[in-house]
């Protein structure tokens, strides 16, 4: 009788899990088992690289606190997904990024935005013609261009 009641117990205890909606979710989200699967291979990375050592060795070990922290990141991950909260994927910081790196390309590709911002920042320039009031020198004669001119003065 005792086993028949065990075997009942385990029975219902195993029709509850079912309808449990935490397993409903685990068993139908993918991205959620990836983050449990995940945080299971570093927790145990962690824990084999932490086997056998003293206290002062595991404050140095860097592997250890990646493997740490990449497992409490995944167990986060993980309960976010389980409580319905999904992380978003950017946001206004993502938003800000593209905004100014676009901007900041548009300026680089285009030479009247760039005008157009120079002068909205300094103003606009003045343009003018310069024009000349000297007359250009003469180039100088050279020995025989100074004979020939000699002799056509009478010289």
């Amino acid at each position: 009788m005792a086993a028949a009641k065990k075997a009942a117990g385990a029975k219902a205890a195993a029709e509850g899990a079912w309808t449990n909606t935490y397993v409903q979710r685990f068993i139908e989200d993918p991205e959620l088992r990836a983050s449990v699967r995940s945080a299971y291979e570093s927790a145990r990375s962690a824990y084999d690289r932490a086997n056998g050592k003293g206290p002062a060795k595991l404050l140095d070990d860097k592997k250890l606190h990646r493997d740490l922290q990449q497992a409490a990141d995944e167990l986060r991950s993980a309960s976010d997904a389980l409580r319905g909260r999904r992380k978003r994927k950017g946001g206004l910081g993502k938003l800000l990024l593209v905004s100014i790196v676009g901007g900041v390309a548009a300026l680089a590709l285009s030479e009247g935005l760039r005008n157009k911002v120079l002068d909205a920042l300094f103003g606009a320039e003045e343009e003018f013609d310069y024009t000349s009031t000297t007359q250009p020198s003469s180039p100088a004669p050279s020995g025989d261009a100074t004979a020939a001119a000699a002799s056509t003065n009478g010289g």
